[in-house]
């Protein structure tokens, strides 16, 4: 029996993205938030088993949708850290093994858990605030602060300047906002991932000086004597343009 084609493939995936898409977003907070938690406080036996149960719709959620994708390599590469956000939670059940302790004890799997956890929260924002870019960098800023904090604490809290969350917290936001501080991290993942907030922090500041340079043009091209045109004068431009082509087409059709 010859099975569903490319297309039809592609509308069910498509049927089934929009029909999980709330859900699945409510739970993508969800899970970053219990992320934040563990790596703070750690977590108590009834948020663990929802976190448990929230990676256990994550992965049917991901088969699902890498079983009905046409091109599973492109799926792949584009999905490739949420990926591992669902394969890094799967080191806790070897907790039975001796190994696993060594596991449990690597902070670059607090890293990776912390930067493809936001990647998540991105594709979130991403989904639910698609046409409010602002808003959407700005709710994007808070969950890179909040959780990269809880990354930096969970990695640093041994050293000098990262002590505490609220210490973590503070040092994070003026990353982000390109100010520094005077503590530094000690180990190669907490400076691998302060160099990744340090890049999250100067495209923020390159899209805010963009965003404040177009909206101070735009009140500047719309007073009367300014030095360059606005999109009203265009618009009118355009209007005197197709008046005039209209006028030429009927004193040519008048002298034909």
């Amino acid at each position: 029996m010859k099975g569903p084609s490319i297309n039809e493939r592609k509308k069910l995936l498509l049927s089934i993205e929009r029909l999980l898409e709330g859900p699945m977003i409510f739970l993508g907070f969800v899970w970053l938030v219990l992320l934040i938690v563990e790596l703070i406080w750690g977590l108590s036996k009834p948020l663990d088993y929802l976190s448990l149960t929230i990676w256990l719709i994550f992965i049917v959620d991901f088969i699902i949708k890498f079983i009905l994708a046409p091109g599973k390599l492109i799926f792949l590469k584009e999905n490739w850290l949420t990926a591992i956000s669902l394969l890094i939670p799967a080191l806790r059940i070897f907790r039975v093994f001796r190994f696993a302790r060594l596991l449990r004890g690597i902070r670059g799997i607090r890293l990776v858990r912390v930067v493809s956890s936001i990647n998540r929260s991105m594709k979130s924002l991403a989904a639910t605030m698609r046409r409010r870019a602002f808003g959407y960098v700005f709710l994007l800023t808070l969950v890179v602060t909040f959780a990269g904090a809880a990354g930096m604490y969970a990695i640093e809290k041994a050293y000098p300047g990262f002590d505490s969350y609220g210490m973590a917290l503070w040092w994070t936001a003026m990353r982000v906002i390109t100010a520094g501080s005077e503590y530094y991290p000690s180990t190669p993942e907490g400076r691998g991932l302060a160099f990744l907030i340090a890049i999250f922090g100067y495209a923020i500041f390159g899209y805010v000086t963009a965003t404040l340079a177009t909206f101070f043009i735009g009140r500047d091209a719309e007073e009367k004597d300014a030095p360059f045109a606005g999109a009203k004068d265009v618009a009118e431009l355009k209007n005197e343009i197709a008046a005039l082509k209209k006028a030429i087409d009927n004193m040519i059709s008048k002298l034909g």
